[in-house]
This record gives structure tokens, sequence and C-alpha cells, in this order.
């Protein structure tokens, strides 16, 4: 038998400093063929990758940060050792995230991202005719920089005449920005219990910053954490619930992401109806958008809308409320390369 694999923690590196992170990163492109990322997805469960090498890793002001070469997934963007999307099936996150609030509305001209540094949120968003702009805040510049560098599906987003790349905290951006938007978008890392952004899913920020700076007829969609028979409880829920005590309209929505290993849950809301039917959705679809959607259309947008017995019975009995004081949380930490 060979050797036992030696394990480096993503949310360690300030253990094992800057050089020995090189040397290491070094070394796994070298042996790949044994070289694996694991993620914790709970106390007793994890979730591993086999790579092909990694492609950069560091750490910023706010938090740890990987992209990985995967062998089944592509290029994949881990954020505190939590998988943030991956190459082969990012467009199901982003298609959900982005379209279905769009197409609801009448005719959508500006959008708001708070957070989407790896720039494919705001690709989809420009896919839409009607857009004059779309304003991408991020916190965490050096993010943005390397996913600008390695990400090449997105380049062109980046350098889109119609895109507003800013770097900044998006409660500060929107508290100081005059202009209201149709959409506002919250493409953000799950709710950390030391991670950047657990403040953005609190009912105070969404009462007091957010909905002020939406359009009488706006629209806000955020990303609601894993939503499936076992995990739908973690944070989904409540963010779900939490909406419900600011927005006079709200709707949850869930699919299967495979790189995220469950399914994956997004809420959507307005203080005006939401509901068009699958066969609107597919026109408008049809008229609105420049090139072929991969995953949404109306027939599944309106399907994503039914939840199981337990899940649907877990939305409507919740009664927690996101606070600064009394959050949810993901659990675990991102985990380990092995070599």
């Amino acid at each position: 038998m060979g050797e036992a694999p030696e394990v480096f923690y993503i949310n360690g590196f300030t253990k094992f400093g800057h050089e020995t992170q090189q040397n290491h990163g070094n070394e796994y492109d070298q042996n790949h063929h044994s070289s694996w990322y694991e993620e914790i997805i709970d106390d007793d469960l994890k979730w591993s990758f086999k790579l092909n090498s990694v492609l950069h890793k560091a750490i910023s002001e706010y938090q740890d940060i990987a992209l990985l070469d995967t062998k089944r997934f592509g290029k994949a963007l881990v954020l505190d050792g939590k998988m943030q999307s991956a190459e082969t099936d990012e467009f199901i996150y982003h298609e959900c995230l982005i379209h279905p609030p769009l197409l609801c509305h009448p005719n959508p001209k500006t959008v708001f991202i708070m957070g989407g540094g790896e720039g494919s949120a705001a690709r989809e968003a420009l896919k839409h005719r009607s857009m004059d702009r779309v304003v991408m805040c991020d916190i965490d510049k050096e993010v943005v920089d390397f996913c600008r560098k390695y990400l090449i599906a997105n380049r062109e987003a980046f350098s889109h005449k119609k895109l507003d790349l800013v770097i900044n905290d998006a409660k500060a951006e929107l508290e100081q920005r005059k202009e209201k938007f149709d959409i506002i978008v919250g493409d953000l890392a799950d709710p950390l219990e030391d991670g950047p952004c657990y403040q953005l899913y609190t009912k105070s920020f969404y009462e007091k910053t957010l909905k002020p700076k939406l359009n009488d007829n706006g629209i806000f969609v955020t990303q609601a954490g894993p939503a499936g028979i076992f995990t739908h409880k973690e944070v989904f829920t409540s963010i779900y619930n939490t909406i419900k005590q600011v927005f006079k309209y709200v709707i949850a929505y869930t699919t299967h992401v495979p790189s995220f290993a469950d399914t994956w849950g997004w809420v959507m809301a307005s203080d005006q109806p939401l509901s068009i039917c699958a066969e609107e959705m597919d026109r408008r679809i049809e008229a609105r958008i420049d090139g072929e959607l991969l995953y949404l259309n109306g027939a599944w947008f309106h399907s994503s809308t039914t939840m199981n017995k337990s899940v649907y019975q877990s939305l409507q009995n919740e009664t927690h409320v996101y606070t600064e004081e009394n959050a949810r949380f993901i659990p675990g930490h991102g985990m380990a390369f092995h070599l």
C-alpha cells in the first residue's frame, strides 16, 4: 500500500503560510493522479472531487479562495471551503437565479447584483435585450480579479459596456446610491458564521436597505442555500420566512445542482404579483433573450415551485426570522486537499 495521504485545510492557509501554499500547489500539479478536494457537508458527511490541479489558492481580506480544476466538473470556485460554482453545471444555478425575476418583470432595464464576483450572474442578465445597465457589487476584489483571469466563459460579460463593476460592501453601496433598480439579486455566499455576508440575509437589511432601492414593480431574488429533504431547514426555510415579513408576494423554487450534491433553493419576492403562465414565460424567453437557455423554460419553472410534502410543510411552519443577533448558518467549513 502507498503512503497515507497528507491533508491540508483550505481554511487553514494561514497556518502554513503563503510560501508553503505555493510549494504544495506545485506538488498537486505534479501528483494530480492522487489529489482530492473534500468539502464537509455536515459533521458526518463529506463530498469529494478528484482534481487535475489546483489553479489558484489565496486568502483575501474576507475569505479563503481556491480555484480547482476537477475531473468531473471542470473548473470550480471554492470560497471559505464551500463550492460556489463549477464549470460544467454553473448554468443551472445562474439561469435559475437570474431569469425567473427578469422574465416575471414586465420590462427589466436595471439590475443590481450583490456578490456575483465570478461574473456568471452578470453574463445571464446581459442576455436580456431590454437591459440598460447591470451593476455587479462584490466585496472581494481578489475573487473578481482571478475570476476575470481564469473563467474564460465570462470574459465577454466582464468587458461588456453595460456592466458597472463595483468593489464594495453591497449594503454600503445600496445605501449610498440614489437610483433604484428593477431587479436586485442576492448572488451571495451561503451564510457562514464567520463569513463575509450573513448580515445580507437579515430582515433589517431587506426592509431598511434593499426594498427601498427597488422600483415600484421591482423584484428581489436571492439564492437561499440547500433545499434538499435533509437540508432544507438549515437556512432555506428561514430565508423564505424572513423575506415573507418584508414583501407581499414571495415564491420559493428549487432544483438539483450536481456539483452541490443537493437540491438548491432560491426565493423571489415583490410587492406586485409574480405569476405568469408557462406559455407566457416561454414567449418572453423567445422575445427577450439573446442566445439559448440550457436549463430554464416555462414548464420547468412552474414545476420548480412545487415542493414535496416535507419541504412544503417546513416552509409553511417556519417561524425563525433572520436577525444579526439570531442568524442560522450552513454547517461546517470546507475541508481539505489530499495528496
